[in-house]
């Protein structure tokens, strides 16, 4: 959705010589020079009520990737969206978009911001390409409607384009407020639950436009209570609890250092206790002694299986089946959770 920019005279390869070669050159430079797309140092932010809502948060999100901000209700996530956005005055410290402090320079980090909401706060009998076109303008940029309709065909909006809002269907209606943080052209979007109470449809079609922005350059700020979410398209996932930053790790890694893996041995002959010569491998029976369950890290090259195996082996115990397990994104956060709350 967002344009690319214009080649400058330093990326124009030379007459008779292949632009690809010398362009990912000057891509990498220019990325590893590239400000962060939203940096915070040291926010916290108290309200009149004495509330301390984010207690010394220290961010960076990188540009041009999908990071997904997790916590439970009252953890924090709409106030520092809210901050970053405009919307909130923060307390103490740093919020930067794109190098530009968002206090300092409020004109041009709002402008580089694009925010879907949950809900549609406009006028319900304006048209869609009304109201997505006088967004834009709110930002004072120029008038450009093949751009808006780029935008409305890419989400399914072109037929829609002269019918009042009051007439969509909820699922429509989202389409349109994504539609309305992207008539700006911004380089950053946050998205705040944007498949709450959506179809299945509506949730895949904003999935596959998600990845189709980070494609474009678009950095995206994700907030959602559905774990699937984050697990099916961020690169890098935040937890934020009671106003601090839990953690914020590439989900690959998440997975591998903090996920478990559950073995279940399904028995061929069930079990009343489990044998003390087993012990050590801290097994549970399930299925009214009929399975062994063995919990293992995901991290390491030793499991303990084989050595499991061997010990099943030795005390005659045998099974016709068995599968394994391996924890999910959700199982990840409520453990962290459960332990901050500890």
């Amino acid at each position: 959705m967002k344009r690319e920019p214009a080649a400058s005279p330093t990326e124009t390869a030379p007459l008779g010589r292949s632009d690809a070669v010398v362009r990912p050159q000057a891509e990498a430079s220019e990325r590893s020079t590239q400000p962060a797309a939203v940096s915070v140092r040291g926010l916290t932010k108290t309200f009149d009520s004495g509330f301390r809502a984010l207690d010394g948060i220290d961010l960076e999100i990188h540009s041009g990737e999908i990071f997904a901000l997790l916590g439970p209700n009252g953890a924090g996530k709409t106030t520092l969206i809210s901050i970053i956005c405009g919307i909130v005055m923060p307390g103490e410290g740093v919020v930067e978009v794109d190098g530009h402090d968002i206090v300092r320079d409020w004109r041009i980090t709002r402008s580089r911001i694009g925010l879907v909401p949950q809900e549609l706060s406009t006028d319900s009998f304006e048209t869609v390409w009304a109201t997505v076109s006088f967004s834009r303008g709110l930002f004072g940029k120029a008038p450009d409607p093949a751009h808006i309709e780029r935008v409305l065909r890419d989400l399914s909006l072109w037929d829609k384009r002269n019918d009042q809002l009051r007439t969509l269907s909820g699922g429509m209606k989202r389409r349109v407020l994504i539609a309305k943080a992207l008539a700006h052209e911004p380089s950053v979007l946050f998205l705040d639950e944007p498949t709450a109470g959506v179809d299945v449809e509506l949730r895949r079609d904003m999935w596959a436009l998600v990845r189709s922005l980070r494609a474009h350059g678009v950095t995206i700020i994700l907030t959602t209570h559905y774990i699937e979410e984050a697990e099916e398209m961020a690169d890098r996932v935040g937890v934020i609890h009671t106003g601090r930053i839990v953690l914020v790790e590439d989900k690959a890694a998440l997975m591998r250092k903090l996920g478990r893996k559950q073995l279940t041995l399904h028995l061929q002959q069930p079990l009343e206790h489990i044998p003390e010569d087993l012990a050590r491998h801290e097994l549970e029976l399930a299925a009214d002694g009929h399975a062994l369950v063995y919990t293992f890290a995901t991290l390491g090259e030793r499991t303990g299986v084989t050595q499991l195996l061997h010990d099943l082996a030795a005390a005659g115990i045998r099974f016709h089946d068995l599968h394994t397990e391996q924890s999910t994104l959700e199982d990840i956060f409520v453990d962290l959770v459960r332990e901050q709350n500890a």
